[in-house]
């Protein structure tokens, strides 16, 4: 058998660390399509991120069903007392093995925590070789956040390209958005710099949160939102989702904010 592709990670993981990107899965189009088949890959030294997602996918889809896939052996023991017909554990890497059951490809792969801990140039291999395992309108949620859970960013991306990337953030005691830049993933984090795009957008961000200072009496919330309107009446291509905007997310446009070549 081949050696699984990738690198085995520090395995660090939580309880609900990984709602906010679970609660935006769940969200997508994806999500509904029967029999979907979701990937949690990397998922650490516990087997609790998968047995989430798989949770907060059934209660969209009855018939979703998830493979957690671990570079470490002994994490992917400690997956199987879990295993039902709807949740399975495999060794792999980036290749993303599947059960012969669950079939061919999967409709969506979510990679978080992993690449932080490569080099950025090893991302776009990473990449290509999750994207080569989606059905045809599957999609690869890539990101990271910090060990509880509040910040949060991911790049969404289909079979051919990324789309989109999407900053979440816990709003109560929220300093500064560009907080999030600790949380960057990996083929961005580098790049918070003068004369690149992301540093732009974060700046913006910051610059629109102080402006909406006021609002903070009333919520957070309502803060947020005016930063969202405002960014996209500036011109920064963010998705029009008030319900998002209220759960502490902004997406934009993958165009906006990608590194320069």
């Amino acid at each position: 058998m081949r050696k699984p592709l990738g690198n085995i990670t520090r395995g660090t993981t939580n309880p609900n660390r990984l709602r906010r990107v679970d609660r935006y899965i769940a969200g997508l189009p994806i999500a509904s399509k029967p029999g979907m088949v979701a990937v949690d890959l990397g998922f650490g030294a516990s087997p609790i991120t998968a047995i989430e997602l798989l949770a907060r996918l059934r209660d969209k889809n009855p018939l979703a069903r998830v493979v957690g896939i671990e570079i470490d052996r002994e994490r992917v023991e400690r997956g199987k007392p879990f295993e039902s017909d709807a949740l399975k554990f495999i060794h792999g890497g980036f290749e993303t093995p599947l059960p012969t059951e669950f079939g061919s490809s999967a409709d969506l792969i979510r990679a978080f925590n992993v690449l932080r801990q490569y080099d950025e140039e090893q991302v776009a291999g990473a990449w290509a070789q999750m994207q080569s395992r989606l059905s045809s309108d599957g999609i690869l949620v890539e990101g990271t956040c910090d060990e509880i859970g509040r910040v949060s960013c991911w790049v969404r991306l289909d079979r051919n390209a990324p789309l989109s990337l999407t900053i979440s953030l816990r709003l109560l005691g929220l300093d500064e958005p560009s907080k999030v830049a600790e949380r960057l993933p990996k083929v961005l984090i580098h790049r918070n710099i003068e004369g690149e795009k992301i540093h732009e957008y974060l700046r913006a961000l910051d610059l629109a949160w102080r402006n909406h200072s006021a609002l903070g009496v009333f919520s957070p919330v309502q803060r947020w939102m005016a930063v969202c309107r405002d960014m996209g009446a500036a011109g920064w291509p963010v998705a029009n989702e008030p319900k998002r905007w209220r759960l502490g997310e902004i997406t934009v446009d993958w165009s906006a904010v990608a590194p320069k070549p």
